[in-house]
C-alpha cells in the first residue's frame, strides 16, 4: 500500500490532476506511461497511457504491427487485453477495436487516459504458428525477470509519434534495470522501486529495451564507448563476469576495425538465457538497436559454445550502428509501425552487417584465414537453399510478402556474399585501397542518424563515389537476378573453390547432425533435408526426410538413436546395416555396409602461381 501511494503521489505531483493537464494539448504535452511490474496478475502487466488534451472528436491509438529490424508482421496488439479509455471524470468512453493493433476512441476531446493489460510473448511461442522472434518479444516473470521490448507494452496516438514520452516504471526492489533509455533527472531522488525514463519521440521508446532482473551486470570501456552486459540466467549457471573477457576482446576488435566510424558512447547487451522449456523463449539470436541489443540464447550451452554464439550474434548487432542505424533510407528514418514501407537495401542493412561480423574477425586476428574461408563456403552452400535468381532489391522492397518473405534468411547468406564480391571488386578497381568498409565510412560522412538517403538514389550515389564498373555489378547481381560467379571474384585475389572429401561420423559431422528429432511425432528421428548427406546414408539409398524406424533391429526414437550412435563407434567398414525407413507413408528396407563415412565438401584454397597483384589484393582484403 505504501509503494502504491508513493507511486501515484509522485505522478500527481509531477503532472498535475486531469483538469490542469487539459491545458496542455496532446501535440505539446509528453505522453505519460506507467508500467506496474509489482502487481502482476495472471502473468500480465498493467499499463496506463496518459496523453495531453485532444481537440478532435476521434482519437486513434496503435500498438505496433511491425518494428524496425524484424522484417515481419508480428502484431503486438494481439497481446493486449482489457483495454479501457477514461474521461476526466473517470468514466469509461466508448471505443472500437479496428484490428489487432488499432483502437478508435469516440468523444476524443474528453479522453483523459487509457489502460490495458499486456501478455508476454515468450509464454506463447510454442502455441502460435506465427510466433514473435524472441529477441523482439517480451517476458513477464513476476519478481524474477521482465524483458521489456517496449513496442510490446507502449503504443502511440495517430499523428503523435514525434511528441516526448515519459515512462514511470514501478518494480520490485530486488530487480534493477539495464537500458540505454535516458533517466529523468530529478531534484530529489525518485521513490524507491520507481524508475522514470524520458524519450524525445516514440521511436526512442521502442529503440531502447529494458531488462529488469536481479543484479548481474558487468561494465567495461572500449575507447570512448561504455559497454554494459546484463545477464538473466534462471538457474544461476552464468554471470556477466563469465562473459566479460570474451565480449571485451571482441568489441575492442570491432572498434579497431571500424576506426573513425563512431555511432554511440554507450552500449548495452541484454542477455536472456532461456531454459528452452514449453513456456520459455525458443527463438535464439539477437535484435539490434542504436545503443543496445537484446540477445536470447539457451542457458544449457556450454561456456565455449555460449561465448562463440555471443561473438557471432553480438558482433552482428553491434555493426548495425553503421547501417541501418546510421546509414539508412527515409523508409527507415520515418518508419510506419502499422503500415510499413520497406527499403530496397537489405543487401546493405543485413548483408553488410553480417559480412563485417565475419570480416573483422579475420582482420583483427580472432580467426585465421582458413576459418574465414570456411564461413564463406558455408554461406555459399546455405544460399543454395534460397532462390538465387531473385532480385535482392525487389525482395527487400517486398520482404513482408511471399515469395520474398520465405527468402528473408538469405540476407545473412547471399547478402553477406554480395558484400564480399563488392569488397573484392572495389579492392581490384582501386589497387587494394578501397573496400566496403571504406564505402560505409564515406556514406556515414554524407549521411548519419538524422539524414536519410532516397531509397531509389543510393546505388547511383555509390557509383558516383566509386567506379562505373560498380554500376554493372549492382545492375547484374543486386538489382538484377543473375547469380554471382563467386570463383570469378575469388580469382581476383588468387583463390578458388575446390571440392574435397573428408571423413565424418556415421550420424554426426563433428557437432553437426545428419539427423534430427520431431518432438511433435513421438520423438520420430528423421534424416535432415537441405544439407549434403555423407556416404553412409547415400550408399544405403536413404533420402532427406526419411523417418528412421529401426537400425539393425533397434527401434528408433530419441532413446533408440542415442544407443545406436553409441554402438556406431564400434562398427567396422564391413558391418552389415539394415535400416528401415518410412518414406511417403511407405516403409522401405535399406541394406548395405557401414563403410567409412565421408562427405564431399567445398573449400577455398590458394591457386598455384599467384601473381603479385593477386597476393597484394588478398592481403588488402583480409588485413584491411
Amino acid at each position: 500500500m505504501k509503494r502504491f501511494y508513493i507511486f501515484f503521489l509522485t505522478v500527481a505531483l509531477l503532472y498535475g490532476c486531469g483538469s490542469s493537464k487539459a491545458l496542455l494539448t496532446a501535440d505539446k504535452a509528453p505522453v505519460l506511461v506507467a508500467l506496474d511490474l509489482n502487481d502482476v496478475v495472471d502473468d500480465k502487466v498493467k499499463v496506463s497511457v496518459d496523453p495531453g488534451a485532444f481537440s478532435t472528436d476521434e482519437v486513434v491509438f496503435h500498438i505496433p504491427k511491425t518494428v524496425p529490424g524484424t522484417y515481419s508482421e508480428d502484431n503486438y496488439g494481439k497481446y493486449i487485453e482489457g483495454f479501457k479509455a477514461f474521461d476526466y471524470e473517470g468514466r469509461e468512453l466508448v471505443f472500437s477495436r479496428e484490428d489487432d493493433n488499432t483502437w478508435k476512441i469516440e468523444n476524443g476531446r474528453s479522453l483523459d487516459k487509457l489502460t490495458y493489460w499486456v501478455n508476454d510473448t515468450y509464454d506463447t511461442e510454442n502455441e502460435v504458428e506465427d510466433k514473435v522472434f524472441s529477441p523482439a518479444g517480451t517476458n513477464i516473470l513476476a519478481g524474477e525477470n521482465f524483458m521489456l521490448n517496449l513496442h510490446g507494452f507502449v503504443g502511440y496516438f495517430k499523428g503523435l509519434k514525434e511528441v516526448p514520452y515519459e515512462l514511470v516504471v514501478s518494480h520490485p526492489d530486488s530487480l534493477e534495470a539495464t537500458t540505454s533509455l535516458q533517466r529523468k533527472v530529478m531534484a530529489d531522488a525518485s521513490p524507491e522501486g520507481t524508475d522514470i525514463f524520458v524519450a524525445d519521440r516514440y521511436f526512442e521508446v521502442i529503440d531502447n529495451p529494458i531488462q529488469y532482473t536481479k543484479p548481474n551486470t558487468e561494465t567495461f570501456q572500449i575507447n570512448d564507448i561504455e559497454v554494459t552486459i546484463s545477464v538473466y540466467s534462471p538457474n544461476g549457471v552464468y554471470t556477466a563476469a563469465d562473459l566479460r573477457d570474451r565480449m571485451e576482446q571482441m568489441m575492442g576488435a570491432q572498434k579497431a576495425f571500424l576506426g573513425e566510424i563512431d555511432g554511440t558512447r554507450k552500449y548495452n547487451i541484454l542477455l536472456y538465457l532461456s531454459t528452452y522449456g514449453p513456456d520459455d523463449a525458443s527463438g535464439f539470436g539477437a535484435l539490434e538497436h542504436h545503443t543496445s541489443t537484446v540477445v536470447v540464447l539457451p542457458e544449457a550451452l556450454p561456456k565455449d559454445r555460449l561465448e562463440e554464439a555471443m561473438v557471432d550474434v553480438v558482433s552482428h548487432e553491434f555493426f548495425h550502428i553503421v547501417t541501418p542505424l546510421n546509414v539508412h533510407s527515409k523508409e527507415v528514418q520515418y518508419f510506419d509501425f502499422n503500415d510499413p514501407k520497406m527499403s530496397m537495401h537489405l543487401w546493405m542493412y543485413e548483408g553488410t552487417t553480417e559480412y563485417f561480423a565475419n570480416l573483422f574477425q579475420v582482420q583483427q586476428g580472432l580467426i585465421d584465414e582458413n576459418g574465414f574461408y570456411g564461413r564463406l563456403v558455408d554461406k555459399i552452400e546455405n544460399a543454395k537453399s534460397y532462390d538465387d535468381q531473385m532480385s535482392f532489391t525487389v525482395m527487400s522492397k517486398n520482404i513482408l510478402e511471399e515469395p520474398y518473405k520465405k527468402n528473408y534468411a538469405n540476407v545473412y547468406e547471399k547478402g553477406a556474399l554480395i558484400n564480399m564480391a563488392l569488397d573484392i571488386e572495389l579492392r581490384s578497381l582501386s589497387n587494394g585501397e578501397k573496400g566496403v568498409l571504406w564505402l560505409m565510412k564515406e556514406l556515414s560522412k554524407k549521411y548519419g542518424n538524422n539524414t536519410p538517403f532516397d531509397d531509389e538514389r543510393l546505388i547511383d550515389e555509390i557509383v558516383a563515389m566509386t567506379y562505373p564498373e560498380i554500376r554493372d555489378f549492382f545492375d547484374t547481381h543486386v538489382i538484377g537476378d543473375t547469380p554471382i560467379d563467386y570463383n570469378a571474384y575469388f580469382a581476383k585475389v588468387g583463390l578458388k573453390i575446390e571440392t574435397v572429401e573428408r571423413q565424418t561420423g556415421y550420424f554426426l559431422d563433428g557437432e553437426i547432425p545428419f539427423i534430427d528429432i520431431d518432438p511433435d511425432n513421438n520423438d520420430a528421428v528423421f534424416i535432415r533435408t537441405g544439407i549434403a548427406q555423407n556416404s553412409f546414408f547415400n550408399d544405403l539409398g536413404a533420402q532427406g526426410g526419411d523417418i528412421i524406424k529401426s537400425i539393425n533391429g533397434t527401434p528408433i526414437d530419441l532413446n533408440g538413436i542415442r544407443a545406436v550412435i553409441g554402438q556406431s563407434f564400434t562398427w567396422s567398414p564391413d558391418t552389415d546395416i539394415t535400416m528401415v525407413v518410412e518414406r511417403g507413408g511407405e516403409e522401405l528396407t535399406l541394406e548395405g555396409k557401414a563403410g567409412v563415412p565421408t562427405l564431399q565438401v567445398k573449400t577455398i584454397v590458394p591457386v598455384e602461381g599467384v601473381s603479385d597483384l593477386q597476393a597484394r589484393l588478398r592481403e588488402a582484403w583480409l588485413k584491411g
